[in-house]
């Protein structure tokens, strides 16, 4: 029983460790970009992020290769998986507030259900496919609702989030086709380096920071963002994903655009309309019903391949 109770309490902790940083990200990448160029920022967020990911891999002496007839895939892994979304993902903020900005990227799990049925083939229960409807229709209403009230052009960062989400997913898809089991610090340590010497470089030479404009908010955000969401936000998933279940874990991906909610009101004094709040309750139950399976309490066979960088 203690033993039980024990597993409980530490299923609880790194739950509420990783919803507290997926949903604190939004609002980081908000404030970083406020004087930090996108390119710039993330490649100064991976440079942050990749020191202690490598010296994680050299202690747990993890290797930092892929397997030999793999290393191809993480050189895509570097490009299509960091680089690019991820500079897409703090661009985005700079056109809509960081509580949508979550929103949609809490459909992760649908648009993973997606890609699996188109590059799969893979099927589906009805509870999924009603999830799947559910929550696209949700999320377009939300878009929609939150393009109207809003004074200011929101859909160039409502399509670069989208593109972002779109990619990640494919990326999740192929990784699963390949069917190799990779440590999470295999992934992660040397495309996390490459794509933060590849994006430095680029948004040097293409964004021409000025340094002195970089407000220590911002610094400090993309610090967070590096060591904190990308390191230790990774370590307490893959400890969650180890405790408990698979679909618990996946529950992250409807607590965390909530929490995003409350920063934002608590740090902006804003939020999303009210109509966009009501459309949320449909959204999440929509999400929850991809993540449910027909045979019980587990996730899709694609979505349990979720990993912890999304949220890097």
């Amino acid at each position: 029983m203690d033993n039980t109770l024990r597993n409980t309490g530490i299923i609880i902790i790194l739950f509420a460790l990783v919803a507290l940083t997926w949903g604190t990200t939004w609002m980081a990448m908000k404030i970083a970009v406020a004087s930090v160029p996108p390119i710039y920022a993330t490649g100064l967020r991976f440079l942050a992020a990749s020191p202690l990911l490598l010296l994680l891999a050299y202690f747990t002496r993890t290797p930092l290769l892929f397997p030999k007839g793999s290393r191809g895939f993480q050189l895509l892994v570097c490009l299509a998986y960091f680089a690019i979304p991820f500079t897409l993902m703090i661009y985005g903020e700079r056109y809509v507030s960081s509580a949508l900005a979550s929103i949609i990227f809490a459909n992760m799990p649908v648009v993973v259900l997606m890609a699996s049925v188109l590059l799969l083939g893979e099927r589906v229960s009805i509870a999924q496919l009603i999830g799947l409807i559910v929550g696209v229709a949700s999320l377009s209403g939300i878009l929609w609702q939150e393009s109207s009230v809003s004074g200011e052009t929101r859909w160039p960062g409502v399509v670069a989030l989208l593109a972002a989400v779109l990619i990640h997913a494919v990326m999740y898809v192929l990784s699963k086709k390949r069917g190799e089991k990779i440590s999470v610090l295999t992934f992660n340590a040397l495309p996390c380096l490459g794509a933060g010497i590849l994006l430095f470089i680029v948004g040097y030479l293409t964004e021409k920071p000025d340094t002195a404009a970089f407000t220590s908010a911002s610094l400090l955000s993309v610090l967070y963002l590096g060591v904190v969401a990308g390191v230790f936000g990774i370590m307490a998933y893959f400890a969650l994903q180890q405790k408990a279940t698979a679909f618990q874990a996946s529950l992250v991906f409807l607590v965390f655009p909530l929490i995003a909610i409350a920063v934002e009101k608590a740090v902006d004094h804003t939020t999303i309309s009210t109509v966009s709040l009501w459309l949320l309750a449909p959204l999440l139950a929509g999400i929850l019903l991809t993540l449910y399976s027909a045979k019980g309490a587990k996730p899709a066979r694609s979505l349990q391949r979720l990993e912890t960088s999304s949220q890097q």
